[in-house]
């Protein structure tokens, strides 16, 4: 039997696939082009796509664990029960599905939604799924580079709240290590939830204040304006992307997402480590900038 995971080709299911390597598993990739992808050695691409439910069921058969990241997209949660339900009649049994973190508080954020309403079909139907919720991912900050190394801001209106940001490392190693525990498992396990978190919530002031030190140079906190960085998203993707983002957003400015202690003391459990922090998000990718 075999892992399969979804979403292999992005940011967080190639963290994924980096930590299951090496661990002895049988690792299938789910892609909608296998001749293009380039995974670690032994991981075997497959045809597919969950907007494609047929091709979904083929990916399925001989599976026992399953990693489901559904795309932010108009029919997220559609691709997404639909792939829980052919799973359950695959005989899938164990999926670790990555769902958000405050997605219950954030009822009017889209994509927070939907992934609520999958938690609880995993609830009502008790489900064999690890449920991880992560917070904003540190490394969307990449896309600062220019506006703090050209114009000397950090442009990512947080606000002043705090958001207990996660790096996607820690994402990719979290659900490995319950990936291989459900696939080494005898029985079906019981259902899990893990909020992935970082050590600390830093705002948009604190940011600007770190870069500075991180790049010794001055950096200014761009401020909280919405409508502006709506239109920028608009640049770059569909109006009801840059929509939901700005809804996420403000609920960010509004209410913040900090982790409590007790979050982040369980996610080190599971890593066996601390969550990696900010700071050192930033050190390191100041130093790769500075070798541009």
């Amino acid at each position: 039997m075999a892992i399969l995971v979804t979403g292999s080709t992005g940011t967080i299911g190639t963290q994924v696939l980096n930590f299951l390597d090496g661990h002895g598993a049988e690792v299938r990739a789910l892609t909608r082009s296998p001749e293009k992808a380039h995974f670690p050695a032994g991981v075997s691409a497959v045809k597919g796509d969950l907007s494609d439910i047929d091709s979904v069921r083929t990916a399925l058969d001989g599976v026992s664990t399953l990693f489901l990241l559904a795309p932010n997209a108009p029919d997220e949660l559609t691709q997404a029960m639909l792939t829980f339900n052919a799973a359950r009649d695959a005989g899938v049994k164990g999926i670790v599905y990555l769902s958000v973190f405050k997605g219950e508080a954030y009822a009017d954020v889209p994509h927070f939604a939907s992934k609520m309403t999958v938690e609880r079909m995993i609830d009502a139907y008790d489900l064999s799924v690890t449920i991880l919720r992560p917070a904003y991912f540190i490394q969307n900050d990449m896309r600062q580079k220019d506006a703090l190394l050209d114009g000397g801001v950090y442009g990512m209106p947080v606000g002043a709240k705090g958001i207990s940001m996660v790096d996607v490392r820690d994402i990719g190693e979290a659900a490995a290590k319950e990936l291989l525990r459900r696939e080494q498992a005898r029985a079906r396990l019981p259902r899990e939830i893990y909020e992935l978190v970082g050590p600390d919530a830093p705002t948009g002031e604190k940011l600007a204040t770190l870069w500075s030190d991180v790049l010794d140079r001055p950096i200014r906190y761009g401020g909280d304006d919405l409508e502006a960085w709506e239109q920028r998203l608009k640049a770059f993707g569909p109006p009801w992307l840059a929509y939901d983002m700005k809804l996420m957003m403000r609920r960010y400015q509004e209410d913040g997402a900090v982790a409590t202690a007790e979050d982040v003391a369980r996610l080190a459990g599971l890593l066996g480590h601390p969550p990696r922090s900010y700071r050192d998000f930033a050190t390191a990718a100041a130093a790769e900038w500075a070798k541009d």
